[in-house]
């Protein structure tokens, strides 16, 4: 959710009744802080804050959180042992992301309060292995007794009561709430992800860290460079620096980095954050009703 999730999509989440994460991978420690003050003025329900540990000033970051007492943090793109021992002995409740059932695993031996199993369909940085979140979510809950949240392909009430189904305890949602109303992406993003029809996303950069992407100048850039079997120098100097804030935050739609998840396909309108929310609770309400009525003849 990097350039969308803002302290306003986050707190418009909390306040309808879900969990809003604060993205912080895409925010220096200062303008996190600021993002952290100004939802704790917005909202007094929980709230969380999703950090990528991949991306550098961690320990900064950590500081950050630890002084304003954010209550849950969302950790991503590394190991869950570096950083799980000391939030939760400052009382934080944490949640990993993983791609696979081994590093579900990791997660219940590092101590960590909740796993999210994130199947390739997600938009953003995604998992080597490549594994759907129909298949992952089975594995993972085998695998773990932890909590466990679907992600990936989530957009509606009926994919929400699949994975529950499938065994997950609830889901994280990123592409439908990244063109709400109160996303910060910029709004040509936002058109241009309701306007993706089947297959406008593909995943890429696999051999820096795997990223699913809409099918633009840029990403065909990345395709031809990747079927050339260019090296992963020549494809970081192609990447560069800034291009996700150029394409989702500042709005170019032919050089910048798009990321968005398959589910975008499905997503035809943008809406205010509490309407995606009540949205999906009538969605999963109405198909557990027909599951359980007239549609299935069991």
């Amino acid at each position: 959710m990097v350039w969308c999730s803002g302290w306003k999509l986050a707190s418009a989440v909390s306040n309808a009744g879900g969990l809003g994460l604060i993205g912080a991978g895409s925010m220096h420690p200062e303008t996190l802080e600021e993002h952290i003050v100004k939802i704790k003025a917005a909202t007094k329900k929980p709230y969380g804050v999703n950090v990528p540990l991949m991306y550098p000033e961690q320990e900064r970051v950590m500081e950050i959180i630890e002084k304003h007492k954010v209550p849950i943090v969302f950790t991503s793109a590394g190991s869950p042992k570096k950083w799980t021992g000391w939030l939760k002995e400052r009382g934080i409740t944490v949640a990993h992301v993983v791609s696979s059932s081994v590093f579900a695993e990791k997660c219940e031996a590092a101590g960590v309060d909740a796993v999210v199993a994130e199947g390739f369909e997600a938009g953003g940085h995604n998992g080597r292995e490549e594994t759907t979140t129909f298949t992952l979510i089975p594995s993972v809950r085998k695998a773990t007794s932890l909590p466990l949240l679907a992600a990936g392909g989530v957009g509606t009430g009926e994919a929400m009561l699949a994975a529950m189904v499938l065994g997950a305890d609830g889901v994280q949602v990123g592409s439908a709430f990244a063109v709400s109303e109160e996303s910060s992406a910029h709004p040509s993003f936002k058109q241009k992800v309701i306007s993706l029809e089947e297959g406008g996303t593909k995943l890429a950069l696999k051999q820096l860290a795997p990223v699913r992407l809409v099918k633009n100048h840029f990403f065909e850039q990345v395709d031809a460079a990747e079927n050339e079997g260019k090296q992963v120098e020549e494809l970081r100097i192609l990447l560069g620096r800034g291009r996700a804030k150029k394409g989702m935050f500042e709005g170019d739609l032919e050089e910048g980095e798009l990321e968005i998840g398959q589910v975008s396909a499905q997503l035809d309108e943008i809406l205010p954050a509490a309407t995606i929310l009540d949205n999906m609770i009538r969605e999963l309400r109405l198909a557990r009703q027909q599951l359980c009525g007239e549609r299935f003849e069991w």
